[in-house]
């Protein structure tokens, strides 16, 4: 194999492959890129760890096919060292690769593996009914539910995110069964419905997709303009998006999500609106005088105010209040600092609403005003203090 391609080109995509390719594994060729001549003038570089899978084509100049595979960590370091313009990426007998900048001296060999020997990525099958949806709208439903994902492995069906569609709006529920986090986004795509379930590792990657291809497309390059769009759809146990010149494919989770249904109350007895700044402030700095292992702080609702308090044997205590919209009788209730603090963090309006029922009934996070095209809720569960 012998290729002319842009450094800046081959790095965008380097930089999503060398995130998902998996140096740790016990089978070695799963650290490894792919690089592939696709056609007289493209090349395809692709990455994999079995569970997720990135590729994406860069333009080329092609003067000898063929496909190598190298490390990926490897080749993003010494692509990102090379002088701007064009590399020249030239594979010799046994797999040896050599990487060096067009009217540059620097050069670097790389060790390699036959392209025949990476593993194949997952196909789509055929007739597979494509999703549209807005790249932003992705981003804005993962950044607002993804922090709720359990980090814990072993409990698959909350190690996930779920995202349905129906009827022209999309949803994306997280919990781990702390607190729990929702979001819904009326967005024109089509009629169909669905859902899956997607692993937190998918959901990361794919936030890191959008959060690129929308910074693309704010800088105005009128090619990646065209990627503010995710083409997504689910094949057999695998879900693909399409972000522009790149593919993504993920290996869903086959378990139950619970009924989240459930878990959100109905109603709460009391209610009280709150500046989410202010609110956010007050909690950060009472929450660093927690006890370090709970986290946990005291809210008390008094008339227009809310007091913070916490209390640590080793370092003494916090206190902080903010002015509120509160009429009602006092009411105490004890949480993590934290889960407030993401949720107070995943919300841009200036003002939240939050609902309590009793000491022991979980706390309800909205955004004030609400919007004719989305909704979102998030769910904490209370701790005694």
């Amino acid at each position: 194999m012998r290729v002319v391609v842009g450094r800046k080109d081959v790095l965008r995509v380097l930089a999503r492959c060398q995130g998902v390719a998996n140096r740790k594994s016990t089978m070695p060729v799963l650290g490894n890129v792919l690089l592939e001549v696709e056609g007289p003038d493209r090349v395809k570089l692709a990455a994999t760890d079995l569970y997720l899978a990135v590729s994406g084509s860069v333009p080329a100049k092609v003067d000898k096919g063929g496909s190598v595979a190298v490390g990926a960590r490897d080749l993003f370091e010494r692509v990102r060292m090379m002088p701007e313009g064009e590399i020249e990426i030239v594979t010799g007998d046994g797999a040896g690769t050599t990487v060096q900048a067009v009217g540059s001296p620097r050069r670097y060999t790389l060790h390699g593996i036959p392209g025949e020997e990476f593993p194949s990525l997952p196909a789509p099958e055929s007739g597979a009914v494509v999703q549209m949806l807005p790249a932003h709208v992705l981003a804005g439903l993962i950044g607002g539910t993804h922090f709720s994902i359990s980090t814990d492995e072993t409990r698959v069906h909350l190690n996930s995110a779920l995202f349905e569609w129906e009827r022209g709006r999309v949803r994306m529920v997280t919990t781990d069964g702390h607190r729990l986090s929702k979001m819904e986004v009326e967005t024109p795509c089509s009629e169909a419905s669905g859902s899956i379930l997607v692993p937190l590792k998918g959901v990361m990657e794919l936030k890191r997709l959008c959060d690129e291809v929308l910074a693309e497309v704010a800088k105005g390059d009128a090619e990646e303009a065209q990627a503010g769009t995710v083409r997504m759809l689910q094949s057999g146990p695998n879900a693909f998006f399409q972000l522009g010149a790149l593919q993504f494919s993920v290996k869903l989770v086959d378990a139950q999500f619970p009924p989240y249904g459930q878990v959100i109350p109905a109603s709460s007895d009391h209610m009280v609106q709150a500046p989410r700044m202010a609110m956010a402030d007050a909690l950060r700095a009472v929450s660093i005088a927690a006890n370090d292992r709970t986290g946990g702080v005291k809210l008390t609702l008094g008339n227009n105010v809310m007091r913070f308090e916490s209390e640590s044997p080793e370092s003494g205590e916090g206190f902080d209040e903010v002015p509120v919209d509160y009429a009602g009788p006092e009411f105490m209730i004890g949480f993590n600092a934290r889960y407030f603090l993401d949720v107070l963090g995943a919300m841009s309006e200036d003002e939240v609403v939050l609902g309590v029922s009793g000491e022991l009934d979980p706390a309800v996070l909205t955004p004030a005003g609400g919007s004719p095209t989305s909704s979102y809720v998030a769910v904490v569960m209370p701790m005694r203090i």
